[in-house]
């Protein structure tokens, strides 16, 4: 790691660390492109200069035994603390109303295929599904019923494995302790809302 990725990383991990959640980008919540760039961008940053680095480290941060990587704020990349893993854990195995309302009957089969398993990857049941699984799981994922994550096959391509939460709580080698998920949301809730009130920001969790 040359010493600049060194010290991006440090100031970004630095940022996740005091607040325990931190998006991809963001033009005005505190972000891994503004981090880097110092700029607020809007759009793409991936046409930006330091492009590179953003991915580079985003890559890093993702990587780190301490975070998870989930589509929270406002449905966009966000990357989250162990420190809040408990809150996303108790409000994701929850199945309150506002996750399961309106469910499409695509997401409901879905998720019916991935309880039985406990994790797939969305390209071995795209002969059941129509539109591409990846959609259905899209739909599952912004309801934090399901977790979902980028990864590389044995064969190198690229795919997206869906598991339940205790399934992943198994791989990230984390011990869930019993919450109350109106409790977990307040929580969560009061989190965003202080990092709003510091950055003018107005993201919203997933029921809000």
């Amino acid at each position: 790691m040359t010493a600049s990725l060194q010290k991006y990383f440090d100031k970004v991990f630095a940022q996740l660390q005091e607040d325990g959640l931190l998006l991809l980008s963001d033009p005005d919540l505190p972000s891994v492109s503004g981090i880097i760039t110092g700029e607020k961008i809007r759009g793409s940053w991936w046409s930006h200069e330091l492009g590179q680095t953003i991915f580079t480290v985003s890559e890093m941060i993702e990587d780190h035994k301490d975070v998870m990587i989930m589509k929270l704020i406002s449905r966009k990349v966000t990357f989250v603390h162990r420190e809040l893993w408990n809150e996303i854990y108790s409000i994701g195995v929850a199945r309150e109303h506002w996750q399961l309302k309106k469910l499409s009957p695509k997401a409901r089969r879905f998720l019916k295929v991935v309880d039985g398993v406990g994790s797939t990857y969305t390209y071995e049941v795209r002969t059941s599904f129509t539109p591409i699984p990846a959609d259905v799981a899209r739909e599952l994922e912004t309801r934090l019923l399901v977790h979902t994550e980028q990864v590389h096959t044995e064969t190198g391509k690229h795919a997206r494995v869906v598991e339940t939460w205790a399934a992943w709580a198994v791989r990230a080698d984390f011990r869930p302790r019993a919450t109350d998920p109106v409790a977990a949301r307040h929580s969560l809730e009061q989190r965003l809302a202080d990092i709003n009130q510091k950055n003018n920001g107005r993201g919203k969790l997933p029921w809000q």
